[in-house]
């Protein structure tokens, strides 16, 4: 669950859930979503293939398959996470598969600007901070994991962990302006005022009376 803390209609300052952890160093895009995904016209459906190639491959055993962490909202991953192409369809995919926010050691910078895009906070913690937080949800599947990014923390029952993550990113979450659509659609009557002064569309009028 999600829940906004300020006036903006879309302000995200924390995300909670249940955890699920995918261990690794350099987990790149194509193991996310493999690139035989991308030739979708639309980003729907990518969920059910986030990982499918390393799931495939561990036969039943990702963590991903686990039947305890289905429905599980925030993933735990190792350092460079995200690298390799800068294919926006990794975010989604997860996203799609039920992920709303993400903690790290690190993160591939184009794939951390991909889920400030779609609103998905990207953590960081220290790497021990980050051991003993995939072994909290591996051993205790059901406990619910906070991000918080008004005092930038991530919590689990009785343990607190100081967070990192850019100020620019994370003031876009708080004010509601990592939603870049959302702002757009918010003024209408603005819109329609600039698309009449198009040259193509008022060319276009002209030529249909």
């Amino acid at each position: 669950m999600s829940d906004s803390g300020s006036s903006a209609a879309n302000s995200i300052t924390q995300v909670s859930g249940r955890g699920v952890a995918v261990r690794g160093d350099d987990i790149d895009t194509d193991r996310v979503i493999p690139a035989r995904f991308l030739r979708c016209v639309t980003f729907d459906g990518l969920g059910e293939h986030a990982f499918e190639d390393d799931r495939r491959a561990a036969n039943g055993a990702h963590a991903f398959d686990q039947p305890a962490a289905q429905g599980a909202e925030i993933l735990i991953v190792n350092s460079n996470f995200g690298c390799g192409s800068s294919r926006e369809h990794a975010p989604q995919s997860l996203m799609r598969w039920g992920i709303k926010g993400i903690v790290g050691e690190s993160f591939a910078e184009i794939f951390f600007g991909n889920c400030v895009a779609i609103g998905i906070p990207c953590l960081v913690l220290r790497p021990t901070d980050i051991d003993a937080l995939q072994s909290r949800v591996e051993s205790e599947p059901d406990s619910i994991v906070a991000l918080d990014l008004l005092s930038r923390r991530v919590t689990v029952g009785d343990d607190s962990y100081l967070a990192e993550i850019a100020d620019g990113a994370c003031n876009s979450f708080v004010d509601g302006t990592w939603d870049g659509t959302g702002q757009l659609l918010q003024n209408p009557a603005e819109i329609d005022a600039v698309r009449r002064k198009l040259p193509y569309v008022v060319g276009f009028a002209s030529n249909s009376r």
